[in-house]
C-alpha cells in the first residue's frame, strides 16, 4: 500500500502539497493559505520571485507564526548571477522578512548557473544554515552528480525538478533520491498530454485524469512529493483526495 505521509524537513506531513507560484498579496489569498492547512496540506512550497515577493508575503501574513504540522520552502538565487554568495544573502534576508521568521524552515538554491560555482552558492546557504537561520536545504533542477557535489558541501533534504506522468527526464534522480532518502519534489506535475489509458483508470476509479496523474506520481516513488499549484480551495481538496487513490500494479504500468 502507498503511504499517505513521509518525513520532510522533521515533520510528518501528506505527501501533497501546495504550489504557489501565482499567490498575490490580497485578503482572499491570505485566506486560500489557511484554508489549505486547515484542509491538510502539509508542505507550502514558494520562492523569492514568485509574484514579485507577493507569495512569500501572502504565506508570511497567513502563517506567522508557521503551524508545527506544516512545512513551508522557499527558494532564491533564480537567475542567472543570483547565485552570487551576496545576492543570495540579500534574498535569504528578504525571504525571512516576507515570511515573517526568524528560521525558514526549508531553502532551496533555485538554480545552478555557470557564472558561480554550486559550492559557492551552496556556501552562503551553509553559513544561514549553521547559524539556524535556515534548518533543511534543497537544490532544484539538477542531476545526480550535481546532488553529489551539493552533499559534499552540506546534507541535502530534497530536490525538486521538473517531473511528471509526461516529462520524466528525470528518472535516474528520482530513483537516487528514492535510494538515499531525499524527498523528490516534482514541479508542474499536472502538465500531462493526453493518454487514453488515464481518462479510463480514472473512470474506474471514479477520479479525474488528475487525480491520477498525481496516484502515479505518489507510486511511481516512496519519497515523492507533488506541488500541484492551485488558487481554488475545491481543486485543492481534490488534489488532496488523490492520497486516497491506490492503483494498481498494472494501472500504473499501463500509464508508464
Amino acid at each position: 500500500m502507498v503511504s499517505s505521509q513521509l518525513s520532510l524537513a522533521g515533520t510528518e506531513v501528506p505527501r501533497i502539497g501546495l504550489g504557489t507560484n501565482r499567490l498575490t498579496n490580497t485578503p482572499e489569498h491570505v485566506d486560500l493559505v489557511k484554508a489549505a492547512v486547515a484542509a491538510g496540506v502539509g508542505y507550502i512550497d514558494t520562492a523569492y520571485l514568485y509574484t514579485g515577493g507577493d507569495s512569500e508575503t501572502t504565506i508570511g501574513t497567513a502563517l506567522s507564526p508557521p503551524p508545527e504540522n506544516c512545512v513551508v520552502g522557499t527558494k532564491g538565487g533564480y537567475r542567472p548571477g543570483e547565485g552570487r554568495p551576496d545576492v543570495l544573502r540579500a534574498q535569504i534576508e528578504d525571504s525571512l522578512r516576507r515570511l515573517k521568521t526568524d528560521s525558514i524552515t526549508l531553502y532551496y538554491l533555485h538554480r545552478v548557473h555557470p557564472d558561480t560555482s554550486l559550492e559557492d552558492s551552496l556556501g552562503a546557504i551553509k553559513e544561514y544554515r549553521d547559524s539556524g537561520k535556515i534548518q533543511h536545504v534543497g537544490v532544484s533542477e539538477v542531476g545526480i552528480d550535481l546532488i553529489q557535489r551539493a552533499r559534499r558541501v552540506l546534507p541535502i533534504s530534497v530536490v525538486q525538478n521538473h517531473y511528471n506522468l509526461s516529462d520524466r527526464g528525470y528518472d535516474d534522480v528520482v530513483d537516487y533520491c528514492a535510494a538515499e532518502g531525499i524527498v523528490f519534489v516534482p514541479f508542474f506535475p499536472l502538465r500531462i498530454r493526453g493518454r487514453r489509458p488515464l481518462a479510463e483508470i480514472a473512470e474506474h476509479h471514479n477520479a479525474t485524469p488528475p487525480q491520477i496523474a498525481l496516484a502515479w506520481l505518489l507510486k511511481r516513488s516512496t519519497t515523492m512529493l507533488p506541488i500541484p499549484g492551485t488558487l481554488s480551495l475545491q481543486h485543492l481538496k481534490q488534489n488532496l483526495a488523490a492520497l486516497e487513490i491506490e492503483l494498481t500494479d498494472d494501472e500504473f504500468d499501463a500509464l508508464a
